[in-house]
């Protein structure tokens, strides 16, 4: 998107970096991209594993590695949260991101095919749309029924932030197929442009500086390691890989430089010191025949609630799944879902040493603060209200976990941690605050602290994690950034 962006000026060169492949012909895109009804999890991958919670095993945590990043892999939910999202990191010293600053770009950005109003855009690079009613699986539709059951209000637009309840989930595809940020923005007139070089199966090393400022990249393609000479350098590696190649270049809590080998540039203890994603949970249930295929899309729809006690409205998703899908095998079975959109706990990254290869230390924690773990015993509940609904326990009887583990707040708290997992939002690991802020690593428009021609560009730059899917608010960063490193 900033690529895109800044090459509207022909005055500016931008050479485009990835270590994954790169399909500039949408023709031949890979089946797995192209499929927009689940998510691509092995075929474009970076290998990632973390362990949930401290009750669990090592779990895989996909990230996309192919330009356009995430946004080519995921399950194209297309949610901007709530204004207080914004409003939030506004009152922490960065007026440039209230909701009112911030809704200009969600609208720029999109392409919505369903409303025309005040809260949406037209015309914009990303097309976003709302299954109908008749494109619906059975256990979507099942569930949208068992929401009117339980009482809540119906939702036609879940981008409306008037509106709670349930309805169609808004999401970048069309007739199946993903829309990723690159499809949408690396058009192929933009490709065409002169100023504007795209360079895959390139994997950066380090940024490099003299007297804290920045003159290049060190990259490895094909086996070799060359010096890209640079005035600017953007990162957007995504919340993992960023903090890494910050830390390869000297930059970040000290202890953690000098532990993988690497002279020390800059001193910044927020960078991988707090790693914020969603909690995320689910319950399984056999399908009676005919209900179930893998043919349907994973996620359709959604319920947003507030959870008991909350102050942050539509903080609280469930979703119903109509498969269950994991890295290596897809399992017969369909499911609830729920995510904690407003989480307190927070997780961190750890480096073990330089090399390019290696896979950070994901320790997501997701459960280790105690209100977490009351809103989870909460929704986990509300899940098991749902299965007990008749248009529900008319399709599908309880598979895992077993019943006494759902039937009192009790045995919920107690097995909460071992079926927690992550709703794959990982941000803020360089977050971005106001000037002298010991929680912040860059400013609000992401130049890394102290350092000359460097910025960070993608949800790693998150002070807070928004309450909804991070999908489209890290897009929104990136229409934003755009904009601004026109001018740079």
């Amino acid at each position: 998107m900033i690529a895109s962006r800044v090459t509207e000026r022909a005055d500016r060169a931008v050479l485009l970096l990835e270590a994954g492949p790169d399909y500039p012909d949408i023709a031949a895109l890979p089946s797995d991209l192209r499929d927009g009804r689940r998510n691509s999890m092995r075929m474009h991958d970076w290998g990632f594993t973390h362990r949930p919670t401290r009750e669990q095993v090592l779990f895989a945590f996909p990230r996309g590695k192919v330009v356009g990043g995430s946004s080519a892999v995921n399950t194209c939910i297309a949610l901007r949260g709530q204004p207080y999202d914004y409003d939030e990191w506004a009152a922490r010293g960065l007026p440039e991101w209230s909701w009112k600053d911030c809704l200009p770009a969600f609208k720029r950005l999109e392409n919505d095919l369903d409303f025309d109003n005040e809260w949406h855009g037209k015309g914009g690079p990303l097309p976003i749309r709302r299954h109908t009613k008749g494109e619906l699986a059975p256990w979507q539709a099942a569930f949208l029924e068992a929401c009117g059951a339980l009482g809540y209000a119906p939702c036609a637009d879940t981008n409306d932030p008037t509106t709670t309840g349930y309805g169609p989930h808004a999401m970048n595809k069309v007739d199946g197929r993903r829309i990723s940020a690159a499809e949408a923005y690396l058009t192929r007139e933009v490709r065409a442009r002169s100023n504007l070089r795209i360079e895959p199966g390139t994997v950066v090393r380090r940024v490099l500086l003299r007297n804290r400022r920045v003159f290049g990249l060190e990259v490895e393609a094909r086996g070799e390691v060359r010096t890209v000479p640079a005035r600017n350098v953007v990162l957007s590696a995504g919340a993992i890989a960023t903090p890494g190649i910050l830390l390869r270049s000297g930059i970040g809590p000290r202890r953690d430089v000098e532990r993988i080998g690497v002279e020390l540039v800059m001193d910044l203890p927020a960078v991988g010191a707090r790693l914020l994603d969603h909690p995320g949970f689910a319950i399984f249930f056999r399908p009676k025949r005919g209900i179930q295929s893998f043919d349907h899309a994973l996620i359709q729809t959604v319920l947003r609630l507030t959870s008991a006690g909350s102050e942050c409205p539509n903080d609280l998703q469930i979703q119903a799944g109509s498969f269950v899908p994991f890295p290596r095998f897809t399992l017969p079975l369909v499911s609830l879902m729920c995510c904690i959109g407003k989480p307190r706990g927070h997780g961190r990254l750890v480096w073990n040493d330089a090399r390019t290869s290696s896979r950070p230390t994901i320790a997501s924690d997701l459960l280790g603060d105690s209100a977490d773990r009351a809103r989870a015993a909460d929704a986990i509940a509300l899940m098991w209200r749902f299965a007990q609904t008749p248009p529900l326990a008319s399709l599908g009887t309880l598979a895992w976990p077993f019943r006494f583990r759902l039937t009192s707040r009790d045995a919920i708290l107690a097995y909460a941690g071992k079926i927690c997992g992550s709703g794959y939002h990982p941000s803020g690991t360089v977050p971005m605050g106001a000037e002298g802020a010991a929680d912040a690593a860059v400013d609000g428009r992401g130049r890394v602290r102290g350092i000359e021609g460097l910025y960070v560009a993608d949800a790693s730059i998150m002070p807070t994690i928004p309450s909804a899917n991070t999908n489209l608010p890290t897009l929104m960063i990136g229409e934003r950034f755009g904009e601004w490193l026109r001018s740079v």
